[in-house]
């Protein structure tokens, strides 16, 4: 009889991970940590930043109080002044909230300025003003989807640097703006868009509660939405989020898509503001668009950011250039304090997201262990 070899117990072994399971998984961690600890966890950094931006626009208007105590001491012109400071806004602020959305999903769109000019020498041709209003926002909204689309599918698909891409697009659509506008202004000759400009509720202008509308939705599709999840996912780590199941260049895709959503609604606010359009409208959006996201706390490396905060950021520019003219100083000037802001606003993102977060975690990490 022989004797059988001695049996070796082997380990038991763990069942593979699903990577998507790994990233909930983490997520809820990173969550319950900025719970315990709010103020150096990342949960209260939204928060924290809009109530700074909100200490700006106080500071903003105690200088205007003291530079045109003349005028801030009438309080029906302060209220005026308010409204009028928003209505500035609400044209960028719509681009804005596209914008917001393409940086945090690590893109970039150069491009917004010229869609929106597209977009509204489209939507005020002849051929299509005889459909009327609603003939001209459809026009408006899908050139913008469309030429969106485009952009997302060179930079998702054709694995082009959404830099060159969209500035690609800026040359292409400003030229196709001035060509079927023949360089020429087209005036609209509808007062049912022309009314959105000048016709208010409640004494509060329409291109207010467009904004509104815009950055709630907006808000929504960010925050309470799977859209909105899986943005941050694909600007945060885009690999990460391929291995989890998001279709990342149908993602990008879409973001461009919204992003030329935003234009084609703008372009429609515009044009009843000038009651016309042309190829040279909307000139500079793109950078005015950035500087406010970047002011309202986005990344441009993508994967953090907030519709608030980039909703702030445009108020604050406007509301720069509000007490620009009301004290009758120079556009050189203003273009030069925004120029300061934008490098203040990156250098403490570098600060905040950098050193300080290290340290933060460092301190986190000793503390539970």
């Amino acid at each position: 009889m022989t004797d059988s070899p001695p049996t070796t117990k082997l380990p038991a072994q763990s069942p593979p991970v699903d990577p998507a399971e790994t990233e909930v998984a983490g997520h809820k961690a990173s969550a319950g940590t900025a719970r315990l600890s709010w103020w150096h966890g990342d949960g209260g950094d939204g928060a924290r930043r809009n109530l700074a931006l909100i200490g700006v626009l106080l500071i903003l208007f105690v200088i205007g109080a003291a530079t045109r105590s003349d005028l801030y001491s009438n309080p029906d012109w302060v209220w005026a002044n308010m409204l009028s400071i928003l209505k500035l806004a609400s044209v960028v602020g719509v681009v804005t909230v596209g914008m917001t959305f393409v940086i945090i999903g690590g893109g970039i769109d150069l491009s917004v300025g010229a869609i929106v000019a597209l977009a509204g020498v489209w939507c005020t041709t002849v051929a299509t003003q005889s459909f009327g209003a609603a003939g001209m926002i459809f026009t408006a909204i899908v050139v913008g989807m469309a030429v969106g689309l485009v952009n997302g599918t060179l930079i998702a698909y054709g694995r082009l640097v959404p830099f060159i891409a969209t500035l690609a697009m800026l040359v292409a659509a400003r030229g196709l703006a001035a060509e079927i506008s023949d360089k020429q202004t087209q005036i609209s000759q509808n007062s049912t868009i022309n009314g959105i400009a000048s016709n208010s509720l409640l004494g509060i202008p329409l291109l207010v509660y467009i904004l509104a509308a815009v950055v709630i939705a907006g808000w929504v599709l960010l925050n309470r939405t799977t859209f909105g999840r899986r943005t941050v996912a694909v600007g945060g780590n885009p690999e990460a989020a391929r291995l989890a199941g998001i279709n990342v260049k149908l993602h990008t895709l879409l973001l461009y898509v919204l992003s030329g959503l935003c234009c084609g609604i703008a372009a429609i606010m515009l044009t009843a503001q000038a009651t016309s359009a042309q190829a040279a409208m909307a000139n500079l959006y793109e950078l005015d668009a950035i500087a406010a996201v970047i002011i309202g706390g986005t990344l441009l490396s993508g994967g953090r950011g907030t519709i608030v905060g980039s909703l702030l950021g445009v108020i604050i520019f406007a509301t720069i250039t509000n007490l620009f003219a009301i004290n009758g100083l120079s556009t050189e000037a203003q273009n030069m304090v925004k120029g300061g802001i934008i490098v203040a606003a990156v250098l403490i993102q570098q600060v905040q997201f950098g050193s300080l977060s290290q340290f933060f975690r460092r301190n986190n990490r000793l503390t539970t262990s």
